[in-house]
């Protein structure tokens, strides 16, 4: 028998637990009352968060960036799978190493769930570079950024300092390294050292180290404290991670900026850091910096004595090599007594021949003398005698004729006394005249004489005066005083007398 629609939908109804209908109502005896989106999200939080309240994953970042407040955003990924992640601040800042896009990472935290978006992920306590080859790809994708800006090219190195007065040192100052340093400067050149104390590892060490380096060069010279004339960054030996601060990004910038020369001495021989890049100088250990920094005082002593010794030899040699070619040259002089030896004969000789000349002039004067004695004898010389004295009295030689033949001479010279002054060529310019000679002091009496000569001397009474001939008279100064116009003659002065 067919029944009704209604109660087939109802038997329908009822076996299916539930009815669908346009308006939702709860069922009789039904406690599982809808939930909210709000509500699901947190429970899956919750659930999430117990259930993986501590994780490790390992993948590679990709999408990394750092927000304004410090935050750090990134993704994990590996070749089938993505997952979000977030770093708060203070996790960030604790950071061993700057997170980068394509770096593989081993990520610690727990899991959660974003309900603003529906998403589950990582909230990220700690981050480790995920083995050593991770680790040198980044410490080479840093090289090749840095290198790229320069701050490892060869033209930037700068010379160190022969001998410094003072030596910087950025280390720890309770490890082995300063007394190693210490020990080797005072072996081979006993200088001023400042210490900068640093931590050399763990975190925060890589600021530390920059600051001292950046500290060093904001010492201003002349200051109270010294200003170092080269820096040494120091560090003992260690792995990769122990020397991970060196390979910063802030220790490589400020070692390349300082205004100070800086040598790196950053684990051992073996150990290479970019902070070895940027320095001026690298040294494979802190006691090879220490011999970089500073010569040997025994050896710097030795040379300074051998230039000494050199500086005495070359001062000496131009009087050793006069020395030698003087005694050549001696050598090759004659014997003073061969020079002589001729002479000394030869004035031998003369004596001898002087004597026996004035031996023949003595004995023939004595002959001579002894001849003329016997020709003197007293009766003959009083006749001479008188003979003489009556020649005298026939000449008739007295003193009044003597006197009367000088007073004649007298009166036959008086007139020519009284002419002679009147013959002086000069007594003319007393009267006006003028006397023309040429430059060698020759009179000129004739126009065509004077004509002939380029310069004439005029005397005058008081003085010359040379003129050139055809341009003027050119006046010269004289020794004697200036000239003076000739005083007429008075009234009762006698003028010119007769010539005659």
């Amino acid at each position: 028998m067919p029944q009704p629609f209604g109660q087939s939908f109802g038997d329908d109804e009822y076996e299916n637990g539930r009815s669908e209908g346009l308006v939702a109502k709860a069922a009789a005896g039904d406690n599982a009352a809808p939930l909210s989106v709000s509500e699901i999200s947190a429970l899956l939080k919750r659930t999430v968060e117990d259930r993986f309240g501590f994780v490790r994953l390992r993948g590679e970042l990709s999408g990394v960036k750092r927000a304004a407040s410090g935050h750090l955003y990134c993704c994990l990924k590996d070749d089938k799978a993505v997952i979000d992640g977030v770093m708060w601040r203070g996790g960030a800042q604790r950071l061993a190493f700057r997170p980068e896009d394509g770096l593989e990472v081993v990520a610690s935290g727990k899991l959660t769930t974003y309900p603003g978006r529906s998403k589950y992920q990582i909230v990220i306590e700690s981050m480790e570079i995920a083995g050593e080859g991770a680790l040198l790809a980044l410490l080479e994708k840093l090289r090749a950024r840095l290198a790229a800006e320069g701050l490892f090219a060869a033209e930037r190195k700068r010379p160190l300092p022969f001998l410094p007065d003072v030596i910087g040192v950025v280390t720890s100052p309770t490890g082995a390294v300063i007394r190693d340093i210490l020990h080797r400067l005072a072996d081979r050149f006993p200088s001023r050292v400042l210490v900068w104390p640093v931590l050399v590892q763990g975190e925060g060490a890589a600021q530390q180290v920059a600051n001292a380096v950046r500290g060093f060069s904001a010492l201003p010279p002349g200051g109270p404290v010294p200003r170092p004339d080269v820096v040494i960054v120091a560090r003992g030996g260690g792995s990769i991670e122990d020397l991970w601060g060196f390979n910063e990004e802030a220790v490589v910038r400020a070692v390349a900026e300082s205004s100070i020369p800086v040598i790196s001495a950053v684990g051992h021989e073996t150990d290479t850091t970019l902070c070895d890049h940027a320095a001026d100088r690298r040294a494979p250990t802190p006691t090879a910096a220490a011999e970089i920094a500073v010569p040997v005082r025994a050896e710097l002593m030795a040379q300074l004595d051998e230039l000494a010794l050199r500086k005495r030899r070359c001062a000496l040699r131009p009087v050793t090599l006069g020395r030698e070619r003087l005694e050549a040259r001696v050598q090759r002089l004659p014997k003073p007594d061969a020079i002589l030896a001729a002479k000394a004969q030869k004035l031998d000789e003369l004596s001898e021949r002087l004597r026996r000349g004035l031996q023949d002039q003595e004995r023939s004067k004595r002959e001579r003398l002894g001849s003329t004695a016997a020709k003197l004898s007293l009766p003959l010389l009083r006749q001479r005698v008188q003979a003489s004295g009556e020649r005298l009295d026939r000449v008739g030689l007295t003193a009044r004729l003597l006197t009367r033949r000088w007073a004649q001479a007298r009166d036959n010279l008086a007139p020519v006394a009284r002419v002679l002054p009147q013959l002086d060529p000069r007594l003319p310019l007393q009267r006006g005249y003028a006397l023309v000679t040429d430059a060698g002091g020759q009179a000129l009496t004739s126009r065509d004489r004077a004509a002939q000569e380029a310069t004439l001397v005029l005397e005058f009474r008081d003085g010359k005066l040379p003129v050139t001939v055809g341009s003027g008279a050119t006046r010269h100064e004289s020794a004697s005083p200036p000239a003076r116009k000739p005083a007429r003659p008075k009234a009762d002065e006698p003028r010119q007398g007769d010539l005659f």
